[in-house]
């Protein structure tokens, strides 16, 4: 329809000169297909939307932009660089598209010879030294990060499971927390009970991967006392994002009290209750996956349950470890962390108490 219009227009410029004007029809104009003033008022308010969003995910307590560690500060630094280049090339750009957009039209000027050395230096020349420049960059990190900081002061070993962490340490296993001393590198090697997984800690290291049948190895040293989320950053199944785990970086004599506490087997419990919840879980299937140092239970399917009472979250970061949230796990976790491999523990209410009182104590 706006074709025809136009051509209707045309047509009566056309014949008016030679006098026919008045036998061209009129032909409506076609209806307007930009959209309507209230849908155009709409964008500043999804704009506004998108930035908050945009905003909000920079909240994260995983950001790699807030190094705590030697590592992480040169990830950063090298961020920072790539994202001045990647700037100043979208700036040098844009400002070329402004300039056609806007600048005066004269008069056609034929093409003249010339002009080579231009097209070389814009084109070849500045690219190419950009391009090198950051790939020197680049691997001058790789290398830094191939290298170990120093003598580590300790070597444990990580092993990603579908979905958890188990953590070894020369006398004692945990699982979802790894501890550290402060100022001090650890050296930590990785494998993987199942599929690839990858383990990065962003305030303090670059991921590596956990490939079947592959050995993998990393340092981590914090300057900074405090606790870092790490997160696994390769898919890995259906709870790939609920895979997480903490590294709690501390002092070293609170280190040493924390790993002499966690070599020592779980005391027995005193109270009738707690002593009640030993008993459940020696007896009922919990002893057949889970170990419990100094009790029957000596499972090895899942994680070390030794001094569960002293962790921070459930399931690999997916619930704090409270009574509330400890009750739903064991009655059936498949409703906090769906596809994990604990199958649903229909114990009476007493035995369940029990044994909530039971692993509170497992400090």
């Amino acid at each position: 329809m706006q074709k025809i219009y136009l051509c209707q227009q045309l047509a009566r410029v056309k014949l008016s000169r030679a006098g026919w004007a008045s036998s061209v029809p009129d032909v409506p104009a076609a209806p307007s297909t930009r959209p309507a003033r209230a849908l155009r008022g709409g964008r500043p308010g999804a704009l506004l939307l998108l930035g908050v969003a945009v905003l909000t995910s920079c909240s994260s307590p995983q950001s790699a932009l807030d190094p705590a560690g030697p590592s992480a500060r040169r990830l950063e630094a090298l961020w920072w660089g790539l994202f001045a280049v990647s700037a100043v090339v979208w700036l040098v750009v844009l400002l070329c598209i402004v300039y056609a957009l806007v600048r005066r039209r004269g008069q056609e000027v034929k093409p003249r010879g010339g002009g080579t050395r231009a097209v070389v230096v814009a084109g070849l020349i500045i690219p190419t030294l950009v391009l090198v420049g950051t790939f020197v960059a680049t691997l001058s990190v790789m290398r830094a990060e191939a290298e170990p900081p120093d003598e580590p002061a300790l070597t444990i070993e990580v092993i990603g499971h579908l979905w958890w962490w188990e953590v070894r340490y020369p006398d004692f296993v945990t699982a979802n927390e790894i501890h550290i001393p402060v100022d001090r590198s650890v050296r930590v090697e990785l494998r993987t009970a199942d599929v690839i997984h990858s383990f990065w800690v962003p305030p303090l290291t670059s991921k590596t991967d956990l490939i079947p049948n592959m050995d993998n190895e990393l340092w981590l040293l914090a300057d900074e006392v405090g606790v870092y989320r790490g997160q696994c950053a390769e898919f890995c199944g259906a709870q790939h994002a609920g895979m997480a785990f903490l590294v709690i970086a501390q002092p070293a004599d609170e280190f040493d009290e924390w790993m002499a506490d966690q070599a020592r087997p779980a005391e027995t419990p005193t109270d009738p209750l707690a002593l009640r919840g030993r008993e459940v879980i020696e007896s009922q299937s919990c002893a057949a996956c889970h170990t419990v140092r100094g009790t029957e239970a000596d499972g090895d399917i899942g994680p070390d349950l030794t001094h569960f009472g002293s962790r921070r979250t459930l399931g690999a970061g997916v619930a704090p470890n409270d009574p509330g949230w400890l009750g739903g796990w064991i009655s059936n976790s498949q409703t906090i962390k769906p596809g994990n491999l604990m199958p649903p523990q229909p114990l009476a209410p007493e035995d369940l108490n029990a044994l909530i009182a039971y692993l509170e104590t497992l400090e």
